[in-house]
């Protein structure tokens, strides 16, 4: 894991095409602003998990179906 220091209004970039922006800092909460060309996915990771287990649970009753 690659742990940076940014400050409100720095950035931080990623294979030339997402940047990160710190936001806001406070109240225990770090906001960030995403750009992130629309074909690559940008999710929160509880939603990232919940959409796995999603795919998971469609396979598993494709397959019990078989």
């Amino acid at each position: 894991m690659l742990i940076l220091s940014r400050k409100i209004n720095e950035s931080l970039v990623i294979n030339n095409n997402i940047v990160i922006t710190v936001v806001e800092v406070g109240r225990g909460k770090v906001r960030l602003g995403i750009e992130a060309p629309s074909e690559i996915p940008v999710h929160r990771q509880e939603v990232y998990d919940a959409i796995k287990l999603g795919e998971t649970d469609a396979k598993s009753k494709k397959l019990s179906t078989l």
